[in-house]
């Protein structure tokens, strides 16, 4: 039986079906409300702020956006996408903002 703390990796070349890319929902979350595990799968809440005009203030009201499901090694996965991600997006600040040249024609 394979390790679920071990993520499942060079299993060969992985094709993702290019029909089923416009019919992937996009979810947006501003955090993880809570988490937790259930028979053996990672259970997390995802959450957003829904802001709300109250006359003339705004009230934030926090709104479930997902419920995210998976098997441990499917979590460990996530976990080594978002940290690959956080380090390009960390990678990409550190680099000076490229000047954008003038012409005058």
């Amino acid at each position: 039986m394979a390790d679920p703390e071990t993520p499942v990796t060079n299993q060969g070349p992985v094709t993702i079906s290019s029909s089923s890319a416009e019919r992937a929902p996009i979810v947006y979350f501003d955090g993880a409300s809570c988490f937790g595990h259930h028979n053996g799968a990672i259970q997390i809440e995802l959450a957003a702020n829904l802001l709300m005009p109250v006359g003339a203030a705004v009230r934030v009201d926090v709104i479930q956006t997902a419920h995210l499901r998976c098997s441990p090694a499917a979590a460990l996965a996530l976990r080594e996408a978002i940290d690959k991600a956080l380090a390009m997006y960390r990678q990409g600040q550190q680099q000076p903002p490229e000047t954008i040249p003038t012409v005058k024609n």
